[in-house]
């Protein structure tokens, strides 16, 4: 598997999608894209999988759009098509990972720029190394914040800030994205990757349709009202209510117990 774009591994319910292209600094050409979309389906396909890690492999976690790909190239023969590169590619890939229902938790290992940044920030739960970095790097090059950016970052960081990110291009470090909330938390280098996996054992663990309803209702809960937030925690309640999990919890707390969840 060293020579492919995306590497996947599945164990003990935890599936770790790896962006493997270091030389490029992880960045995405459309063989990576297809490639990413096909990991997707098999973690779909797989009812074993309780959690997802996104990473990336060496000193960088994504910088975004290989520039050098011929079908996002300015200057040549045929004009660049970046709007069908984000309804084609990056669209989807935004829609799927906020739609899958299972946590998905990404681990920035180093820089995330443009779509990179977007892609993170698309993740339900974002660890990041303290050395990291986040860069909106679009209005470099004459572009709008995509995958998701025009529609996370004022909601994560509120106007002001998204505004200074997208505007002006200034890396923001971990630490500081941290303290801002644009992700969940920042860590030290050399304890990152023990962090992850305790984190993604202790979801794999967790019961996993109570936090896919509990994704679907918070992210629905920032686009509606309060009556239809409250008529969906009603139904999710109604249909938790019979779930496994649930009879395992209020058993394992009667006991005095750790409980066995199955994600049922």
């Amino acid at each position: 598997m060293a020579d492919e774009s995306i590497l996947l591994s599945i164990d003990a319910g935890i599936a770790r999608i790896t962006l493997n292209r270091p030389n490029k600094l992880n960045s995405f050409n459309a063989e990576m894209h297809e490639a990413l979309a096909a990991a997707l389906d098999t973690v779909e396909a797989d009812d074993s999988v309780r959690v997802l890690l996104l990473t990336g492999a060496g000193k960088g976690f994504c910088a975004g759009q290989d520039l050098g790909e011929a079908s996002v190239a300015p200057g040549g023969e045929t004009p660049a098509d970046l709007g069908g590169a984000v309804e084609r590619y990056y669209a989807p890939l935004v829609r799927r990972l906020r739609a899958l229902p299972l946590p998905v938790v990404c681990g920035v290992n180093g820089t995330a720029a443009g779509a990179g940044a977007n892609l993170a920030l698309a993740c339900d739960l974002v660890i990041a190394r303290r050395s990291a970095k986040f860069i909106e790097a679009f209005s470099k090059i004459g572009l709008i914040p995509d995958t998701g950016g025009s529609y996370f970052l004022s909601r994560r960081v509120g106007m002001a800030r998204a505004m200074g990110m997208a505007m002006l291009a200034e890396p923001v470090d971990a630490e500081t994205a941290e303290r801002w909330g644009l992700i969940w938390r920042c860590v030290d280098d050399e304890v990152f990757e023990s962090h992850i996996d305790t984190l993604v054992a202790q979801l794999a663990a967790a019961p996993t349709l109570g936090l896919a309803r509990t994704k679907q209702l918070l992210y629905a809960g920032a686009n509606t009202t309060l009556d239809d937030a409250l008529d969906a925690e009603r139904d999710a309640m109604a249909e938790l209510g019979q779930s496994h999990d649930y009879a395992e919890g209020v058993a394992a707390f009667s006991d005095k117990r750790a409980p066995r969840f199955t994600g049922r």
